[in-house]
């Protein structure tokens, strides 16, 4: 089906675009809120956004937009009675049919699915860097090294004049961690040894984010991993510029 007016992800419709589709003749506010004034609600039947609008057609500027179910879009198009309106609502009426047939509903299945096992997946990796942590293995930097401070990797980065995006990168390169899904995680040797601390922190009823601190166990091995590659702190760079 040739599509007639762009649909978003979440089935909405810009009040923009069905405006330039009907050619309706009027200025685009004025008659939004005519076409509001007929019974629709905010946050039922549409929503009020801003997106980035810059273009030619549209002045430049960023400008007031409504995203629209399609049940009102089609209402909105029988209230114009026009050809232009009757084709977009018969337009609407297909894609509806369409959402609602089995092989959509199913591929929309399989999308959030999908989403949810990436999630899962995540989680689990979180979870397992933490009970690896809880348990780390005795050795004799943890009889010298007892402080209970932890530090985040963009303060240690700042000891070596460097960022925490190339510190992280560094570790990365040194196979000591990876990226998952947004999260930095240790690779299972290093998990265990008590280099870092990590939480997890709670950003709403369905996310959740690792946070990760190093331990000063974890510093001094960051230090000992990038001495070895002739990367020193600023403090020992003075020292030695010193001598």
């Amino acid at each position: 089906m040739n599509e007639l007016i762009r649909i978003d992800n979440d089935n909405k419709v810009s009040g923009r675009e069905l405006h330039d589709f009907l050619e309706v003749g009027r200025d685009f506010t004025n008659w939004m809120k005519q076409m509001i004034g007929y019974g629709f609600s905010e946050h039922v039947d549409y929503e009020t956004c801003s997106p980035n609008l810059a273009s030619e057609k549209h002045g430049g500027q960023n400008k007031i937009d409504y995203r629209m179910t399609i049940e009102m879009a089609k209402e909105i198009c029988m209230l114009q009675r026009t050809d232009r309106g009757k084709q977009a609502r018969q337009y609407f009426i297909q894609v509806e049919k369409e959402w609602n047939s089995p092989d959509k509903i199913i591929a929309r299945a399989l999308v959030m699915s999908q989403k949810l096992l990436d999630t899962t997946r995540l989680e689990l990796a979180q979870t397992k860097q933490i009970v690896n942590e809880l348990q780390p293995k005795a050795s004799y930097y943890d009889l010298i090294l007892q402080s209970k401070s932890v530090m985040s990797v963009s303060k240690i980065a700042k000891d070596f004049g460097k960022s925490a995006v190339w510190l992280n990168r560094k570790l990365e390169e040194k196979n000591v961690q990876y990226n998952q899904g947004g999260v930095w995680l240790l690779y299972q040797k290093y998990a265990e040894k008590g280099y870092t601390q990590s939480t997890s922190h709670v950003i709403d009823d369905e996310h959740s984010r690792l946070l990760t601190k190093w331990t000063q166990k974890g510093r001094l091995f960051i230090y000992e991993l990038l001495k070895g590659d002739g990367i020193l702190p600023l403090i020992e760079q003075t020292e030695t510029e010193a001598v």
